[in-house]
């Protein structure tokens, strides 16, 4: 697994969303994004930090910023958590995982003290260019929200 670096090209990709909408990358170009992948719909960290994303977004939007979120949930599942959640912001379905491998956001990973292969929750700011501003790797849910944005100059 290689891990992306600022400077690097984005990888474009096209995913589904939950409403079973094909959602492309390279459709934001001119905008920067932040994608986000997450381990699973629904669990309490990534609900956390959707909703942390989701209460932000205004911020965000008013910056430029387009916020994605991507898991390997298949379409109706994200559809429950958009729902659940009132999230406001494209969630995507990568259930065979080649944009999670291909941010590197997919690899062997510690958790509560065991290796073992699965999602790496990850961060990538893309800039208008389509080029990787900021590529975070192993975030926690809590309070990442609020680092990335003072990291971005967003208050």
């Amino acid at each position: 697994m290689s891990k992306l670096q600022p400077g690097d090209a984005a990888p474009d990709f096209t995913l589904t969303d939950a409403d079973d909408n094909e959602v492309a990358l390279e459709s934001f170009r001119g905008r920067r994004v932040i994608l986000y992948f997450y381990p699973a719909a629904m669990t309490p960290g990534c609900t956390k930090q959707a909703c942390d994303f989701r209460d932000n977004l205004g911020a965000l939007t008013e910056q430029g910023f387009v916020v994605l979120g991507v898991s390997k949930d298949k379409p109706a599942k994200l559809r429950q958590f958009r729902e659940r959640d009132a999230l406001t912001f494209p969630l995507l379905s990568d259930t065979g995982l080649d944009v999670h491998k291909a941010y590197g956001a997919y690899g062997e990973k510690t958790n509560y003290g065991k290796t073992m292969m699965g999602v790496i929750r990850s961060t990538f700011v893309i800039d208008a260019d389509g080029k990787v501003e900021k590529a975070l790797y192993n975030v926690k849910a809590t309070g990442h929200v609020a680092r990335l944005t003072k990291e971005l100059g967003i208050s």
